[in-house]
């Protein structure tokens, strides 16, 4: 089997005092995880690229594991770019969250982009306790300025107690089912996010759904959670409505 295999880990843990300790910050390859200065209580580190990719091939996964009473905030130093390499295999990014009860997460990493030529398979599943919180955003954006994308999927799995709250994909770019850029899915725009968040209040007062703007919408989801999916001509813009609906819902 071709291409780079590394890991990134992050562990958060209450530390007794009120803050959170990280007593797993560690990786095997080119995403290194660095703690920075966060606020009283929250934990809060930023992922670090030491190369270009992934490129095809590459297997790559971040783990992140919130224990009960911690609070983490997971950023990245720059977009990530998927990018065409020598071999042609399709490349794997996977994201695998914990959150314990009482924990909570915020992951907010910067765009991914899919360059024209690559292939990347990315997942995102999230194993919750009840009484977790979790704030999730991904951006994805459809080649870089004005370049054809390469193929894109993917896929996010959240459950909450071991019972399922999302499971969706979407496949984008050369090779993906047809009608990934019709308008019922992506319309001709570039790029596309979502926004998750889950709260325990959510279960007893859900929010209204409702439309965000002319490309946005939120939903509220079947347990504790609310769902912002939009789409946009460029990153810049679906950043903006997405940070304009986190602030709203938080």
């Amino acid at each position: 089997m071709s291409g780079v295999h590394a890991t990134a880990r992050i562990r958060a843990r209450a530390d007794g005092r009120g803050g959170t300790a990280l007593p797993v910050l560690e990786s095997d390859g080119p995403l290194a995880p660095r703690r920075t200065r966060g606020e009283a209580g929250e934990a809060r580190v930023v992922l670090v690229g030491a190369m270009s990719g992934p490129l095809g091939g590459d297997r790559f996964a971040v783990e992140a594991d919130v224990g009960s009473g911690a609070r983490l905030r997971v950023g990245s130093a720059a977009a990530t770019i998927a990018l065409p390499g020598q071999v042609k295999d399709e490349s794997h990014y996977a994201v695998r969250l914990s959150v314990a009860e009482g924990g909570e997460l915020h992951w907010l990493p910067e765009p991914l982009i899919s360059a024209r030529g690559s292939d990347l398979y990315v997942t995102t599943r999230a194993d919750l306790d009840p009484g977790a919180r979790l704030v999730l955003r991904e951006e994805q954006v459809l080649g870089r300025a004005s370049e054809e994308p390469g193929r894109l999927t993917s896929r996010l799995v959240v459950r909450i107690g071991g019972r399922p709250l999302l499971d969706q994909e979407l496949a984008c770019g050369p090779g993906a089912p047809g009608g990934w850029d019709g308008p019922a899915v992506l319309a001709g725009h570039r790029a596309v996010g979502q926004l998750l968040v889950v709260r325990p209040e959510f279960a007893h007062t859900p929010v209204t759904a409702q439309v965000l703007g002319d490309s946005a919408a939120l939903v509220p989801l079947a347990g504790p959670a609310a769902l912002v999916t939009a789409v946009s001509p460029d990153g810049l813009r679906l950043r903006r409505v997405l940070d304009a609906a986190l602030e709203s819902l938080t």
